[in-house]
Protein backbone atom coordinates (compact mmCIF):
# COMPACT_ATOMS: atom_id res chain seq x y z
CA UNK A 1 0.00 0.00 0.00
CA UNK A 2 3.04 2.12 0.47
CA UNK A 3 4.60 2.36 -2.76
CA UNK A 4 3.48 2.88 -6.39
CA UNK A 5 4.03 0.29 -8.88
CA UNK A 6 5.09 0.64 -12.58
CA UNK A 7 1.39 0.71 -13.65
CA UNK A 8 0.29 3.75 -11.15
CA UNK A 9 3.21 5.80 -12.77
CA UNK A 10 1.94 5.03 -16.16
CA UNK A 11 -1.16 6.17 -15.17
CA UNK A 12 -0.15 9.55 -13.81
CA UNK A 13 1.68 9.83 -16.63
CA UNK A 14 -0.72 9.85 -19.23
CA UNK A 15 -2.98 12.17 -17.01
CA UNK A 16 -0.44 14.67 -17.05
CA UNK A 17 -0.21 14.12 -20.90
CA UNK A 18 -3.59 14.46 -21.43
CA UNK A 19 -3.81 17.40 -19.22
CA UNK A 20 -0.95 19.48 -20.59
CA UNK A 21 0.12 17.81 -23.81
CA UNK A 22 3.03 17.02 -25.74
CA UNK A 23 3.72 20.37 -26.74
CA UNK A 24 3.95 22.50 -23.75
CA UNK A 25 5.84 19.47 -21.98
CA UNK A 26 8.54 19.40 -24.20
CA UNK A 27 8.99 22.91 -24.04
CA UNK A 28 9.22 22.59 -20.40
CA UNK A 29 11.72 20.39 -20.86
CA UNK A 30 13.77 22.21 -22.91
CA UNK A 31 13.26 25.32 -20.18
CA UNK A 32 14.83 23.05 -17.47
CA UNK A 33 17.57 21.62 -19.62
CA UNK A 34 18.81 25.30 -21.00
CA UNK A 35 18.61 25.85 -17.15
CA UNK A 36 20.74 23.37 -16.04
CA UNK A 37 23.39 23.62 -18.52
CA UNK A 38 23.55 27.51 -17.77
CA UNK A 39 23.81 26.37 -14.29
CA UNK A 40 26.88 23.94 -14.84
CA UNK A 41 28.27 26.99 -17.55
CA UNK A 42 27.97 29.47 -14.27
CA UNK A 43 29.61 26.91 -11.70
CA UNK A 44 32.52 25.73 -14.42
CA UNK A 45 33.06 29.33 -14.78
CA UNK A 46 33.54 30.22 -11.14
CA UNK A 47 36.30 28.09 -10.87
CA UNK A 48 38.44 29.72 -13.98
CA UNK A 49 40.75 32.39 -12.42
CA UNK A 50 39.49 35.95 -13.47
CA UNK A 51 41.25 37.31 -16.56
CA UNK A 52 44.27 39.89 -15.90
CA UNK A 53 43.75 43.96 -17.10
CA UNK A 54 46.17 44.92 -19.32
CA UNK A 55 48.99 47.34 -18.31
CA UNK A 56 47.00 50.17 -20.12
CA UNK A 57 43.64 49.46 -18.12
CA UNK A 58 45.60 48.68 -14.70
CA UNK A 59 46.84 52.49 -14.89
CA UNK A 60 43.75 53.97 -15.92
CA UNK A 61 42.00 52.40 -13.03
CA UNK A 62 44.54 53.38 -10.72
CA UNK A 63 44.41 56.93 -11.74
CA UNK A 64 40.83 56.68 -11.42
CA UNK A 65 40.74 55.59 -7.74
CA UNK A 66 43.69 58.44 -7.11
CA UNK A 67 41.16 61.15 -8.61
CA UNK A 68 38.67 59.64 -6.72
CA UNK A 69 40.44 59.73 -3.30
CA UNK A 70 41.98 63.08 -3.84
CA UNK A 71 37.77 63.96 -4.81
CA UNK A 72 36.95 62.94 -1.43
CA UNK A 73 39.88 64.55 0.87
CA UNK A 74 38.84 67.61 -0.57
CA UNK A 75 42.95 68.22 -2.21
CA UNK A 76 43.13 69.57 -5.56
CA UNK A 77 46.26 70.31 -7.15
Amino acid sequence: MGGLSIWHWIIVLAIVLLVFGTKRLTSGAKDLGSAVKEFKKGMRDEDKPVARLSDEARNAEEAAAKDRERERSGDDR
